[in-house]
């Protein structure tokens, strides 16, 4: 009877020790991830942990795609011993297949002989036995934990089965912890973002339009949220001459705000110069091809106004048509120049000098007025836009500004603004 009791008493023991063992691995995995909300550092903890404390040569912890959970967003791989290599990726493949459709741990001893798991020279793969539990976060699969070959002949427990789970559900948390962290972290850094971009862009507007002499001039910006690249200038020149220009810059914050300050210093240089508008846009092109890369560019309108003369050249780089319209109602478009700044080194441009008659109004625009949208996802349009301006043609530059600024605003009411709207209106007057 003594022996039966001691007997008892012992095994009571060893499951005791067992659960303090268990108890401090958990709280030493606990620990360290408290430490640290990096997910990079909480994945390599997991994964030396697992090493250390269940005795095996190799781990490896997938996350799944937060959007579709179909496949690995993220895997890290370690092993305690170098000649476990990485996981394969045939196994691998094979290993989140099987997860993805079971979701429930899996405990293999003999992977060579098992038939769920026919891989072609398996031994090669130094891999004998595995365990891959599920990281479950409120019900939802977010990734998988898999710990290869034992380092002990007895293979994989029920008992490791269990502590991998508890780590696994411990892991799952601290996981969603460091990527709300990281998610929070960009959000953050993404708002600095805008608002450098925001004064970047504020400050390479014009405060004032100039004051020339038989003429009106306004213009204005309204930035969307996420900044883009609108931008337009007015570059006094000699003999009472006024450069003018309107470009929309491919991208959106700090890179199309950095290209919108290259390419204003870039014209600004040229128009200096006392070149042709053809000219200028050439030179330019060549310029903003060379200190950029190759998906940025930006669609571009200039011209030179004569206020002596009456007359206007200009050259049209890919920018939507610009229009001028007269007294007796019609209406010119302003195509002539050529294709967008940034794309092609070499390329010719062309330009076309019109009379600018009393009474008649330029307008210019970037795509952010006509391809504003409504809440049934209609556009604002250029037919809208033409019809608003002849109406309003007797007002002031700064009339005919706000009157379309008014109602594309009406129009997209209860829709975000998703891109920058910008507006210039030049008008020769009547006296």
């Amino acid at each position: 009877m003594n022996d039966v009791k001691l007997q008892k008493l012992e095994e009571e023991n060893k499951t005791l020790r067992g659960a303090v063992a268990e108890l401090s691995i958990l709280n030493d995995i606990a620990t360290a991830m408290s430490s640290t909300l990096s997910l990079a550092a909480i994945m390599e903890l997991i994964v030396n942990k697992c090493v250390k404390h269940l005795a095996v040569e190799q781990v490896a912890i997938m996350l799944l795609d937060e959007k579709g959970q179909d496949e690995p967003m993220h895997t890290m791989v370690r092993g305690a011993d170098s000649k476990a290599g990485i996981l394969p990726y045939r196994l691998d493949a094979q290993l989140t297949g099987w997860m993805l459709k079971n979701q429930k741990p899996l405990l293999v001893n003999d992977l060579e002989n098992d038939e769920r798991f026919q891989l072609t020279r398996i031994s090669d793969l130094h891999i004998n036995s595995l365990l891959s539990v599920p990281l479950r976060l409120k019900g939802n699969l977010i990734g998988i934990l898999n710990i290869f070959n034992k380092q002990r002949e007895t293979g994989f427990t029920s008992s490791d089965q269990k502590l991998l789970s508890i780590i696994a559900s411990q892991s799952a948390q601290a996981i969603e912890n460091a990527r709300l962290y990281e998610e929070e972290q960009d959000l953050i850094h993404m708002r600095e973002e805008m608002r450098l971009a925001h004064s970047i862009q504020t400050k390479l507007m014009p405060k004032t339009a100039p004051e020339i002499a038989g003429y009106a001039i306004a213009g204005k910006n309204i930035p969307a949220k996420d900044v883009g690249g609108d931008y337009f200038d007015f570059i006094p020149m000699e003999n009472s001459k006024l450069a003018f220009c309107l470009g929309d810059i491919s991208g959106k914050g700090i890179p199309a705000a950095l290209l919108m300050a290259n390419l204003q210093a870039t014209i600004r240089a040229q128009t200096l110069m006392e070149m042709p508008a053809q000219t200028c846009i050439e030179k330019s092109n060549i310029l903003l091809f060379r200190s950029t890369d190759v998906n940025k560019f930006a669609t571009f309108f200039y011209g030179i106004l004569d206020p002596v003369n009456h007359r206007f050249c200009y050259c049209n780089a890919g920018h939507n048509p610009i229009f001028k319209f007269s007294t007796d109602g019609s209406y010119e478009r302003l195509q002539t120049g050529g294709t967008v700044l940034g794309i092609v080194e070499n390329l010719p441009y062309a330009e076309e000098t019109i009379q600018f008659n009393k009474g008649d109004v330029l307008l210019l625009y970037s795509d952010g007025i006509t391809e504003a949208t409504n809440a049934a996802d209609e556009d604002f349009d250029e037919p809208r836009l033409i019809e608003l301006a002849q109406k309003n043609r007797d007002a002031s530059p700064a009339e005919i500004i706000d009157k379309i600024i008014n109602s594309v605003e009406k129009f997209s009411e209860g829709t975000p603004q998703d891109d920058d709207i910008t507006v210039v209106v030049i008008k020769r007057l009547m006296d």
